[in-house]
């Protein structure tokens, strides 16, 4: 956060609609009329709804074999998370964008905020608002809406509405103070930008319904009985900018690779195969942020919620030798910690690796006793990165195994449409 600026700031948050979905359809015209929805890993619950699918009241979140009924009665077509589908298709997204407007900051795997402080001198904002949905919408074919605002908080709240208010046609700009203080009247203060259920509960009890009463709130009042940070929110929502863009994302401080299990494992072999795997995509996201983990930490666990079955839960870390990246090494120092927490006997239902203690690699300091990574060794791990960018899982360690019964249960997966060449659509 950084104090407010002296200088008019104009910031849009562009959200791809209901993104999961709108994948999924992309690629199967024949479902435009139809419901979807997405469910979580292992075909759990149901995590992303079309807006079809919304208007039949399915609920989020709620578990399949609950909806089942429902969903074979209104015809609703059913498709596991394909997360290699998403990724491609953000990242395209994103690029569309950093060629749109001066500045961009990737939020999520569906938004972005833009900065288009001098825009306005130009060409109308929701006449650019406009111009970037259509953009996307045929080049991806994805939807997209767009909220502009003098602040991040209300470009995020006026995308909010664009979802709420079809009358403003996928974009809005509340830059005119006149249409803000309408805006603000109608949103409730829950649906403001950092304002959780709990915060609002608060606020409601002081009568703070709405984001124009919030608004209105005496920001020094609210930073004693409340945070800087909401006091901040306030200045946000009567237009003063507070938050800045952050075009380069910060490092992550610690990287997880962790998955339920498809099916419970009771073997150790199985076991491996599976912190193999886990191993090799923490590995290459850590070289995609350019760090090198001291720390490596495995655990493992039963299902908490099969009775009939005992417990068993436990993790043990261990500090490197030498900081790497490079998924050999840290395969090597995986396996005997594996072979301190496995117990015959158990069925196991999810696992999961833990690189921490994160360094940049052009800070890297080492000793005469931790020699530095070679130049060899990064070659290769690049090379592999490379190929798997190409073709996911063309390049992996004997050990991960193939198609384990351990495997994440994806029984509706569609196509890798975008990253494999031989699931490439075919148009007859």
């Amino acid at each position: 956060m950084h104090p407010p600026t002296s200088t008019p700031r104009c910031f849009a948050l562009v959200d791809c609609n209901n993104f999961y979905a709108s994948c999924e359809r992309l690629f199967r015209p024949d479902l435009k009329q139809r419901p979807l929805v997405v469910l979580s890993n292992n075909d759990g619950c149901i995590i992303a709804r079309c807006a079809l699918a919304k208007q039949l009241q399915i609920p989020m979140g709620a578990p399949l074999h609950q909806v089942k009924a429902l969903l074979k009665q209104h015809r609703v077509a059913v498709f596991s998370s394909n997360y290699a589908l998403y990724g491609d298709l953000s990242s395209r997204v994103m690029q569309t964008l950093e060629q749109l407007a001066p500045k961009v900051e990737i939020y999520s795997i569906d938004e972005a905020f833009l900065e288009l402080s001098g825009v306005e001198a130009c060409q109308d904002l929701t006449d650019f608002g406009q111009h970037i949905r259509q953009t996307i919408q045929q080049q991806l074919g994805l939807p997209v809406c767009v909220g502009i605002g003098p602040s991040k908080t209300l470009a995020k709240l006026a995308n909010h509405a664009t979802k709420k208010y079809p009358q403003f046609a996928g974009v809005l700009d509340l830059s005119d103070v006149h249409k803000r203080l309408h805006v603000l009247a109608r949103v409730p203060v829950h649906d403001v930008w950092g304002v959780g259920r709990k915060l609002a509960e608060r606020l409601q009890a002081m009568e703070i319904q709405t984001a124009l009463q919030l608004a209105r709130a005496c920001p020094q009042q609210i930073r004693k009985k409340f945070s800087v940070v909401l006091a901040r929110t306030i200045n946000e929502l009567n237009g003063t900018a507070c938050l800045t863009l952050d075009e380069v994302q910060e490092p992550k401080q610690q990287i997880i690779s962790s998955r339920s299990f498809g099916q419970r494992v009771l073997d150790k072999a199985s076991m491996q195969q599976a912190i193999t795997l886990y191993i090799s995509r923490a590995a290459e996201k850590l070289r995609s942020q350019h760090s090198y983990a001291r720390q490596l930490t495995l655990f493992l666990r039963t299902s908490r919620f099969q009775s009939q079955d005992p417990f068993y839960g436990n993790s043990v870390s261990i500090h490197l030798p030498a900081p790497t990246a490079d998924t050999r090494h840290l395969l090597q120092a995986a396996m005997p910690l594996l072979d301190q927490l496995w117990r015959n006997g158990y069925r196991y239902a999810k696992a999961g690796v833990v690189l921490s203690d994160l360094c940049e690699a052009s800070g890297l300091q080492t000793s005469f006793f931790a020699p530095a990574p070679s130049e060899r060794s990064e070659q290769l791990m690049a090379l592999v990165d490379q190929l798997n960018q190409r073709q996911r899982g063309s390049v992996f360690f004997a050990r991960q195994g193939k198609d384990g019964d351990w495997q994440m249960q994806r029984k509706f997966l569609s196509p890798a449409y975008t990253t494999r060449w031989d699931q490439l659509p075919e148009v007859n």
